[in-house]
């Protein structure tokens, strides 16, 4: 199963020095010996000269009412996989309350050192924006198009009129060395608005296979970038629907 997991990451287009960013389901691949670790450990090998990248997204823990954040100590609230990945040996999380990327491999410090410099989500700091300049890939791994947080970092860029809230909140965050800074953030504001990242296929051109039983998506983070954006010039409210 593992081998099996390898092989199906490079079928689609995975390649050992690839920086990689997964967004992930562990149910969809169906019964995978080991779970979670062994989906990373399989990602891992096939980056073997490359970058392993997972949100570490923690925006359901920390809110206005609980404005407290620790690299160390914050869970991510997106999954089992980010979850453990976020605990595994050598891996690194970037400094942000709301949006942080854990990370292992090649660019891994690199990649996430600056984050604490946001205050916004999807700052230029972000890993997620980051991906373009690394010559990144997007795999939604049996989560479908939708949960691609990449394409909030497109939004921000493109100055979409509801992507955050109008007021910013004072975080407290804790770093790996222990200091804890004071530092206001804005959040998103998809109160009124559902997300609808799947329309990137009406602008680009997705690679989609399979990983054990899980439908998989490989994106080339450069080119979606520059798709997603041509499209929002021409309509500020194309990846979101209103809800009623």
């Amino acid at each position: 199963m593992f081998d099996k997991i390898i092989a199906d990451l490079h079928a689609l287009g995975v390649g050992p020095d690839d920086t990689l960013l997964v967004h992930s389901s562990l149910k969809s691949m169906g019964y995978v010996e080991g779970g979670a670790k062994t989906v990373i450990k399989a990602l891992i090998k096939a980056l073997s000269n490359g970058t392993l990248l997972f949100p570490g997204l923690s925006y359901e823990t920390v809110t206005k009412d609980n404005p407290h954040f620790s690299v160390n100590e914050t869970p991510s609230c997106v999954g089992i996989i980010p979850e453990t990945f976020r605990k595994y040996p050598g891996v690194v999380r970037s400094v942000h309350p709301t949006h942080s990327v854990c990370a292992i491999g090649v660019h891994a410090e690199e990649i996430t050192k600056n984050h604490a410099q946001d205050t916004t989500p999807i700052g230029p700091n972000s890993p997620f924006r980051l991906l373009c300049k690394y010559g990144g890939k997007i795999l939604m791994l049996g989560c479908g198009l939708r949960p691609n947080t990449f394409m909030h970092g497109v939004e921000e860029a493109a100055g979409v009129p509801y992507l955050l809230q109008k007021d910013p909140i004072k975080m407290h965050i804790t770093d790996n060395d222990g200091n804890t800074t004071q530092a206001l953030h804005y959040r998103h504001n998809f109160s009124d608005y559902t997300q609808r990242y799947d329309r990137i296929t009406e602008c680009y051109n997705v690679t989609q296979g399979r990983i054990l039983e899980a439908d998989a998506y490989i994106i080339d983070a450069a080119k979606l970038w520059d798709a997603a954006s041509k499209k929002m010039a021409q309509d500020p409210w194309f990846f979101v629907d209103k809800k009623h």
